[in-house]
């Protein structure tokens, strides 16, 4: 029996893989602390849990339409309006099964055979797996410590050819919590004006922000708006990741008909409930507890970084969002998975090794978990380096 090319060439998510193998461990019993998940410990805000109870009361368990409920797009426009200065109609809006179903969508419309797709390394471990699932090229742009792991407009200019159809940022980045500022975006927006590239901004940690403010990549000028499509969710923000809601918005009303008549024949339109608890989160009214919640990982993140800093031939670039640190162990060992490996074997610590995101010598260390786990967690790191 044959299997079709296109599903053979899809590689496992390193980060789901690991997490789940730190769970089945501590399931057998095992002490494992684990950093390596994607995902808020906080629990999801009681207002949405009762938007939900709500809708479920009021019998709202039927379809919807696919792009969503126009209550649900409508409060998404007002939110990129209000937060990105970003002017969206309904009709410029759709509603997937959480971000990465929106860029499986995205790709699966615009992505032809040898089409280049200009990728910043380090990246979120999907990008480059859509790209080579729909046929297309991932070039990828290398970035280091030096500029806090963001690329600059000499290495997107180079990296240009005649094949190239698309730029990916993520902002703030996963794995690197780095942000692009509104000068960095306008400087790689002057590189492609007068191009045909598009732009997918992937700005799922916009709401988890220390020491800066976020620029949403369409909102620099007229040129970025109508080249780039926003893509972004409710679940790191509001600890709703099971949830499952996430959203695009293009100014090119065709294609989100397009992707819309995709999903149509996918999935349908996302949870019903989901989509009457996700108001409640757009239109402002968990905001404090957005911000608790913000809060809480600041404090986290300072302690790991001075934890980490503290261990001979560690360094770590303080991320400005996200709850993710991107660890240089370089000086220590440069084949990150048997770093990790030996982690998790001998001292019963999982973290994501940096291959996995593009780039050796490095592990992401996840600080969404309580101060007291990372503190040990770290201590536990420190003593296995001392080791070797």
């Amino acid at each position: 029996m044959e299997y079709s090319r296109r599903i053979s060439s899809l590689s496992e998510s390193i980060t789901i893989a690991i997490s789940t193998l730190a769970r089945d461990l501590k399931a057998g019993g095992k002490d494992i602390l684990s950093f390596s998940a994607g995902e808020p410990d906080f629990d999801t805000p009681q207002l949405v849990k009762d938007e939900a109870i709500k809708a479920i009361q009021e019998g709202f368990t039927k379809y919807t339409a696919v792009s969503g409920i126009i209550e649900l797009r409508k409060a998404i426009v007002a939110k990129l309006q209000k937060d990105n200065q970003l002017s969206y109609t309904p009709d410029e809006i759709l509603v997937s099964n959480g971000a990465k179903h929106s860029l499986f969508n995205i790709f699966s419309a615009l992505i032809n055979n040898e089409d280049e797709v200009i990728i910043p390394a380090p990246y979120w471990v999907t990008y480059p797996e859509l790209v080579t699932y729909f046929g297309g090229k991932n070039v990828f742009i290398q970035t280091s410590d030096e500029t806090a792991f963001k690329i600059t407009k000499e290495q997107l200019k180079s990296a240009i050819t005649s094949k190239t159809k698309m730029l990916i940022l993520n902002t703030p980045s996963n794995p690197t919590g780095s942000i692009y500022s509104r000068q960095e975006i306008q400087e790689l927006a002057e590189v492609l004006k007068d191009t045909d590239i598009w732009v997918v901004s992937d700005e799922m940690y916009e709401k988890l922000i220390y020491d800066t403010t976020f620029t949403s990549v369409a909102s620099v000028g007229t040129d970025m708006l109508e080249r780039t499509i926003s893509v972004n969710g409710v679940s790191k923000s509001a600890a709703m990741t099971g949830w499952r809601m996430g959203y695009l918005a293009s100014k090119d009303k065709k294609l989100v008909k397009m992707l819309d008549n995709l999903q149509s024949q996918c999935t349908s339109n996302i949870n019903s409930i989901t989509q009457k608890a996700s108001m409640s989160v757009l239109d402002g009214r968990i905001d404090k507890d957005i911000q608790a919640m913000c809060g809480e990982f600041k404090k986290r993140r300072d302690e790991a970084i001075s934890l980490f800093n503290a261990i001979d031939g560690v360094s770590v670039v303080k991320p400005e969002g996200a709850f993710y640190l991107f660890v240089n162990i370089s000086k220590i060992e440069k084949d990150s998975m048997k770093f990790c490996k030996e982690l998790l074997e001998k001292m019963g610590v999982a973290v994501v090794p940096g291959i996995g995101f593009g780039i050796d010598g490095y592990f992401r260390f996840s600080f969404a978990t309580d101060i007291q786990s990372i503190q040990k967690g770290i201590e536990r790191i420190a003593n296995f380096i001392h080791q070797k």
